[in-house]
């Protein structure tokens, strides 16, 4: 289904800004869709009033709805006016536990997509999560510096023999002493996703939004390959609080077009010549702290709005030595990227394995052709493709990409885990 099927509802009749949401509903094992749950919308600041009452359909999404949110405008300068609407989400579902949402961040012209994992109500009693407000409007604690690359006395005993991007991340949420607080096992690429929504506006230039991506995640990767925290004696990769890391916020909205970036580069991470690990790339807002030598996010903005590309924003700040790299292993994937696009015409194993991993997926969600496993991309292949991509919300060419690649082991992993249970 794609994000253009709206619908709207007589408030917004006069209402000159609009942001976009729909609501993926999916079991917390086996990532199965779960269709006809009910989403109830309401204002954060008026949470009895129901706004909007919508249904999921047979692949557990919502169609995508149009709410108020304030003038484009408060989202692209520092300022004092809130630049995003909060809205209150609750869904319900035969057989399942409740789960609440309440203060979901809707800016204006984007898309948020709010995922939604739900546990049988034999098992669980529902959940509530509530969104802490966005870095950039709210002041959290500023990030102690670091060096930003680890000496090797300062690493630990552990430390890996190449950089590779995790399945998962384990998220501490909370600052590393605090034992009263949770750890979360997440997927590094929603980990990024989590962290880039809650840390920049999804209405900034696309060349911003890439610098930011870029460098949230080869912080992240510097953590994981130095093993920082497990060195210590801590058992999670990373922590929530913004003076360790970065801020991720259980539960909350992902801006479809933050997604999608993610998804596009999600195996890369800054380096400096003849430095193994990921640079530990910190930066800070640049108007309620300053960090001369870092990254600032209002400050990338500016250039982006300039027509700066990613990498010269980051050159910017980081200086003209660094560069982008690429790992080479993904964990938790049968295989990884062949290295060319697999389309009409291509033929081989690359292909025999999309087609397996496709029929899979297609026991779950039915809306995906069967094809043949023959090893040849023809037109059936692609159109299986194309309805596997409409239906994650990527760009429905029919053409396995990079993205496309690692979205379609990603869910092949996840509803073929299920039967190893």
């Amino acid at each position: 289904m794609s994000d253009m099927n709206y619908r709207v509802y007589p408030a917004q009749m006069e209402t000159q800004s609009l942001g976009r949401l729909l609501v993926n509903c999916t079991t917390d094992v086996g990532f199965k869709p779960i269709p006809n749950a009910t989403v109830e919308i309401s204002p954060t600041g008026n949470p009895t009033s129901v706004i909007e009452t919508i249904t999921t359909n047979e692949i557990g999404r919502t169609d995508t709805i149009e709410l108020p949110a304030p003038p484009f405008e408060y989202s692209q300068e520092p300022g004092i006016e809130q630049p995003y609407s909060e809205y209150n989400i609750k869904i319900t579902a035969p057989g399942f536990a409740p789960v609440q949402i309440d203060a979901a961040q809707i800016l204006p012209q984007v898309t948020s997509n709010q995922p939604v994992s739900m546990a049988p109500s034999a098992v669980s009693q529902g959940e509530l999560f509530v969104v802490l407000p966005h870095t950039l409007y709210y002041q959290y604690p500023p990030k102690i510096a670091e060096d930003e690359i680890k000496a090797e006395a300062e690493t630990g005993a552990i430390v890996l023999p190449s950089v590779v991007i995790p399945e998962f991340v384990i998220v501490h949420d909370g600052p590393p002493t605090d034992t009263s607080a949770k750890n979360y096992y997440v997927r590094y690429r929603d980990y990024i996703k989590n962290v880039a929504s809650s840390e920049i506006y999804a209405t900034w230039p696309e060349q911003t939004i890439f610098a930011n991506i870029l460098a949230i995640m080869s912080f992240t990767l510097n953590r994981v390959y130095t093993e920082w925290y497990r060195n210590r004696g801590f058992n999670f990769t990373i922590t929530s609080s913004t003076a360790f890391d970065h801020k991720w916020m259980p539960g909350r909205n992902i801006y479809t077009n933050i997604g999608l970036a993610v998804d596009s580069v999600f195996n890369n991470y800054l380096s400096r010549p003849n430095v193994k690990q990921p640079i530990l790339t910190q930066y800070c807002d640049g108007k309620n702290t300053q960090c001369p030598g870092w990254m600032t996010q209002w400050g990338s903005k500016s250039l982006g709005d300039q027509g700066y590309q990613a990498i010269d924003i980051l050159r910017n700040y980081y200086g003209d030595t660094i560069y982008i790299n690429s790992a080479p292993e993904v964990a938790g994937v049968p295989a990884s990227w062949p290295g060319s696009n697999q389309t009409i015409g291509s033929s081989g194993q690359p292909v025999r394995m999309i087609q397996e991993q496709l029929n899979a997926i297609s026991d779950v969600y039915t809306i995906i052709p069967k094809v043949a496993v023959d090893g040849s991309f023809g037109q059936s292949t692609a159109d299986a493709v194309k309805a596997f991509q409409q239906t994650f919300g990527l760009p429905a060419n029919g053409i396995v990409d990079f993205p496309t690649w690692y979205k379609i082991s990603e869910l092949y992993v996840a509803v073929t885990r299920i039967a190893e249970l």
